[in-house]
């Protein structure tokens, strides 16, 4: 991270404010790019399933092989989301935020940093199961019950009045994986993080919208859902890049790197209590499925290792 500010540092060519803040160079401009793609993407991806199911009245694709496409490309994203968290964000994380630390003259005795990742994990955990439990009071009966996020799949059936609080489930962390893209001050990062957003965020809301659709849902109430899903990432870009274009302080960058460490536990969370779970509790298709997982992991380590 420290390498990183200096070599923006000295850049020439570049007004004075803009050597003295790595978030005035174009990596701003990177950030905005990631929000519309991101939320474009998540859209188009969401309608799709819309003219399948309400223009032909049924998926005219396969749904063995549908399942099958988006099982290996979910076990693909799970592999670039545990790199990206792992070598990428974890790493830049730590660094940034014992800079702060040691710009502040603070001491730890205690593996603070590490515990704020575990905190990040432990919010969307303890927010999911929340919006579960109250969903499982307002449902009455006793139906084996499975998490929301993995929910999210095709071959899931609840009932309408429940489809809401997935959407609502899968927007909490949707926000801190945008916080993720904006809080980066690395256009390369960005770039990183925003790919394995994308492949993430198609699947589910494919997956969603699937669903949604095949309930019966009336078209409004689809495309509101679709739409809540898709802007919290945005959202959550935008507050990431209002905390790195304020003033730069001590103070400041220990907050930003603190919100930079729940990012990073959130997508631990969605690799391992999420993608992982899901796709391999299914007895098909098993070596595939870690191949793809492996060659997710290895396109993003060659990336960074070519960056270095």
């Amino acid at each position: 991270m420290a390498l990183r500010k200096g070599s923006s540092v000295a850049l020439s060519g570049w007004p004075s404010e803009v050597q003295m803040n790595p978030a005035y160079v174009p990596g701003l401009e990177v950030k905005l790019g990631a929000l519309v793609v991101l939320f474009s993407i998540t859209l188009v991806c969401g309608f799709a399933p819309l003219c399948l199911v309400r223009g032909a009245g049924r998926c005219n694709v396969d749904p063995e092989t549908r399942h099958k496409v988006v099982s290996l490309v979910s076990c693909f994203a799970g592999g670039v989301f545990f790199a990206t968290c792992l070598l990428d964000l974890v790493p830049d994380y730590l660094s940034g935020i014992n800079e702060a630390f040691s710009s502040l003259g603070i001491t730890l005795q205690f593996p603070l940093p590490e515990f704020i990742i575990a905190m990040g994990f432990f919010l969307v955990l303890v927010l999911e199961q929340i919006v579960l439990a109250l969903r499982d009071r307002s449902a009455g009966h006793s139906e084996e019950r499975r998490a929301l996020l993995v929910d999210s799949s095709v071959q899931s059936h609840d009932r309408d009045g429940r489809r809401h609080s997935h959407v609502f489930s899968l927007s909490l962390h949707s926000v801190f994986e945008g916080l993720a893209v904006g809080l980066q001050e690395d256009s390369q990062e960005v770039l990183e993080i925003c790919v394995a957003l994308l492949l993430h965020k198609s699947i589910i809301s494919f997956s969603l919208a699937l669903k949604l659709a095949q309930g019966k849902l009336r078209r409004a109430a689809v495309v509101g859902c679709l739409l809540l899903f898709a802007i919290m990432s945005p959202m959550g870009i935008g507050l990431g890049i209002a905390l790195t274009e304020t003033k730069s302080s001590p103070q400041h960058q220990l907050a930003r790197s603190t919100l930079e460490g729940l990012a990073s536990g959130t997508f631990m969370y969605i690799t391992f209590m999420e993608i992982l779970p899901h796709e391999l509790s299914s007895p098909q298709n098993r070596i595939p499925k870690v191949a793809m997982i492996l060659t997710g992991f290895a396109v993003v380590t060659g990336m960074l290792f070519i960056k270095m």
